[in-house]
This record gives structure tokens, sequence and C-alpha cells, in this order.
């Protein structure tokens, strides 16, 4: 197992007290907004929560620390910014008020960890790119680890979905 491969933990999501969470990375993609009103429809329909986790990169380590802290705080601003956004979206689909979460790292490292940490995070959300670069690449970093390894299901949805579409399968 290497540092990208969630610990396998206990799910709780189907125990008394807990409830089934969807987890979506938000970024600033276009295809963000379907895994956004997936998941919603979804948690909506299943009883489930939504978690929303924007992921900051790291500084570069080569600037001044003054200058490193300014441009951790900026990216921590505009991560808050766009889980806000998404927030919006994801009421406005559902009514569902979702979690929200700001970390810092390598997002495939950051995902593991927090689906180690957050045993009711039961299904990961994703959706594909469109374009002829390929499905992404966090989804082809991932989809990947899905073949045995990784701790909960990877949901992964066409990009090019309307929300008429997704009502259908949601």
């Amino acid at each position: 197992m290497d540092d990208t491969t969630p610990r396998r933990s206990r799910r709780r999501s189907t125990e008394p007290g807990h409830r089934r969470k969807f987890l979506i990375v938000v970024d600033d993609t276009v295809e963000c907004d379907r895994a956004i009103y997936f998941a919603s429809r979804r948690a909506q329909s299943t009883g489930g929560s939504v978690l929303m986790l924007a992921i900051t990169e790291p500084p570069d380590g080569q600037t001044w620390r003054g200058v490193e802290e300014m441009m951790r705080q900026e990216a921590k601003d505009a991560a808050e910014a766009a889980l806000e956004a998404a927030s919006a979206r994801a009421r406005a689909v559902s009514g569902i008020e979702p979690e929200r979460l700001v970390r810092e790292g390598d997002k495939a490292e950051v995902i593991a960890t927090v689906i180690a940490e957050d045993e009711d995070v039961a299904i990961l959300v994703l959706a594909a790119g469109t374009g002829r670069e390929g499905p992404g690449p966090l989804v082809s970093t991932l989809a990947g680890k899905a073949s045995g390894t990784f701790p909960i299901p990877i949901t992964i949805v066409p990009g090019d979905l309307t929300d008429h579409e997704i009502d259908a399968l949601a």
C-alpha cells in the first residue's frame, strides 16, 4: 500500500447515528459541477449527506516565509470561496447543506487521509472531463487504485451528462 492508497478502516455509514457521505473534490474544472449535482441528488434520494473537499497545493518552498504564509492564506480563501459556491449549488439542487473541508497537500494523499479519518465517507464522486485530454488527472490517478485497494467505491460521472440525465440515474 503506498501513500495514496487509503488505509482500510471500518465504514460506519450504515450504523445507527451515522449517514452515508458522498465525498466530492471541489476544484475549478467545468466537470466538477456534474459531480456536485450527482452527489447532491444521490444523497437526497438515499438519505445521505455530502462532504465537499477543496485541496490547495503547498507553496513551492522557495519563497520567503512571509510570502509563503500570504500565498497559503490566498489559496485557502480561494478554496473557501469555491466551497461556498459549490455548497450553494448543492443546496439549490437538493436542499442538503454539505459539510466543507479545506486541506493542503497532494490531492490523492489528502483524499486518502480524509477517507481514513471519516468512517462515514462511503462513496467518492468524481466527474470525468469531456476534452481530448482524457478523463482528467484525478480520475486517472484514482481510478487505477479502485481495482482492489481503494477502500470505498468511486463513482465517475460522465462530464457531459445533463441535469435531467443525472436525475434519472441518481
